[in-house]
């Protein structure tokens, strides 16, 4: 008898796509704390405090004291084996899809092929793309990036702590984080990527995720409903227990290593 291990590895190893989506227990593996830890509070502050536009506007420099310290928690903190075997698996796939050759249309036009891995991420750290995966959607943007609340240009590789307050170099309004706040809605490209991502691949991955937050909680849902099948890695069961293929409970580090 086959047994759930075994059957998440043969999916993986027959699926020519695979969507991925992943939550902050993945990154709670490389030590960074999520507002659950706390019980939603940081240095006694609420989310609304610090994770919101109302918060912000409120009290600018609070909220970037606290994305400042999220970009050096980030900084030092290191992709655990689970980030490291989907980066090792995407780039399987890449050298694979590499070896094959271009089908075509019938008419000498390459057919459009699905990314072979595809992260949807719920994570702002970079971890993902520390441990060397490429194809990273960032459903709720990155804690690296900032944007401006004038002119709304949006520019990354900054110095790990900000000052507070930072300016945009181009207009001199005042920068925020380019996060998704709660109460926010996510950028329709970023959301057209994942609905692609997820409407394209052939086997769906849920890691590190309590499937709680829309829209990326629907997206396994959305999954089965189109008939691909789905594995789920956590700590704990959740919503996507009910539907998916192969439900496996416990750490991402020590589980995706052995099925990728």
């Amino acid at each position: 008898m086959t047994s759930p291990m075994q059957k998440a590895s043969e999916l993986v190893a027959h699926a020519a796509s695979i969507c991925v989506l992943t939550g902050a227990g993945i990154s709670a593996e490389s030590g960074i704390k999520t507002f659950r830890d706390a019980g939603g509070l940081w240095e006694n502050h609420s989310i609304e405090a610090v994770a919101t536009p109302e918060g912000f506007e409120q009290n600018p420099r609070l909220v970037w004291e606290f994305y400042n310290a999220r970009r050096k928690a980030a900084k030092v903190a290191s992709p655990n084996p689970a980030h490291l075997a989907l980066a090792r698996l995407e780039q399987g796939r890449l050298h694979r899809a590499k070896q094959k050759p271009t089908a075509t249309n019938g008419h000498g036009k390459a057919h459009r092929q699905p990314q072979p891995i595809t992260i949807l991420t719920q994570n702002v750290d970079g971890l993902h793309q520390h441990a060397g995966s490429q194809n990273v959607v960032e459903l709720h943007g990155s804690v690296w990036k900032v944007r401006c609340t004038r002119c709304g240009a949006i520019s990354d590789d900054h110095p790990v702590e900000l000052p507070v307050l930072p300016y945009c170099s181009a207009c001199g309004a005042l920068l925020r984080p380019h996060i998704v706040w709660f109460g926010e809605s996510l950028d329709p490209g970023v959301l057209d990527a994942a609905e692609v991502a997820v409407e394209e691949c052939d086997l769906f991955l849920v890691i590190g995720t309590s499937a709680v937050v829309q829209p990326a909680a629907s997206y396994p849902f959305i999954a089965t409903r189109h008939g691909k099948p789905v594995i789920e890695v956590n700590k704990e069961k959740t919503p996507v227990s009910a539907i998916a293929t192969v439900s496996l409970i416990g750490l991402a580090g020590e589980i995706l290593p052995k099925i990728v």
